[in-house]
């Protein structure tokens, strides 16, 4: 009976160790909760603001990709729209269509012609009707020999300056 007694007495111990360690186990658990309740509003705050600071920097990144990408893309369209204005030039000219230079060119010196035109007849009506018109026709057959496209515009410049039937006579012996 001894030995059973002996055998109680650290069985009891023990189930006493081990009600100790488990008062202590479930005190320390408490009091983490305790501890994480309270500083729990600090971490919390602070995770926020460096969440803050990566979306800021991520965002800034982005933009400036996309910044770098719109730089890029327009020039590569400022590259793409001068190689087309290049080629349909070349193809107008080739086809013989004056360009805005030469009607500007022609439309200038109609306008010198016919104030030549004013000066010599003196304000004489009929003779300043007719001269006008033979000198838009002179105009015609040059713009006629030198591109043939341009006699529809040639006709438009001689209209404005009035000689139109004699100009168009001109442009219609020469199309």
């Amino acid at each position: 009976m001894a030995k059973k007694l002996k055998k109680l007495a650290t069985d009891n111990q023990l189930a006493t160790t081990i009600r100790e360690s488990a008062q202590q186990i479930w005190l320390a658990g408490l009091g983490a909760y305790a501890k994480a309740q309270q500083e729990g509003n600090k971490v919390f705050d602070a995770l926020v603001r460096e969440g803050e600071s990566i979306q800021a920097n991520t965002r800034k990144m982005a933009e400036d990709k996309v910044q770098e990408m719109a730089t890029k893309a327009t020039g590569t369209w400022d590259k793409l729209e001068a190689v087309f204005e290049n080629r349909v030039s070349k193809a107008l000219n080739s086809l013989g269509v004056p360009t805005k230079a030469d009607i500007d060119a022609l439309a200038k010196r109609v306008g010198e012609l016919t104030t030549e035109v004013e000066k010599l007849n003196g304000g004489a009506p009929k003779a300043a009707a007719r001269r006008p018109a033979k000198v838009a026709a002179a105009v015609v057959e040059v713009v006629a020999e030198a591109k043939p496209v341009a006699v529809k515009r040639a006709r438009a410049a001689a209209k404005k300056v009035k000689a139109a039937p004699a100009a168009e006579a001109a442009a219609d012996g020469v199309a």
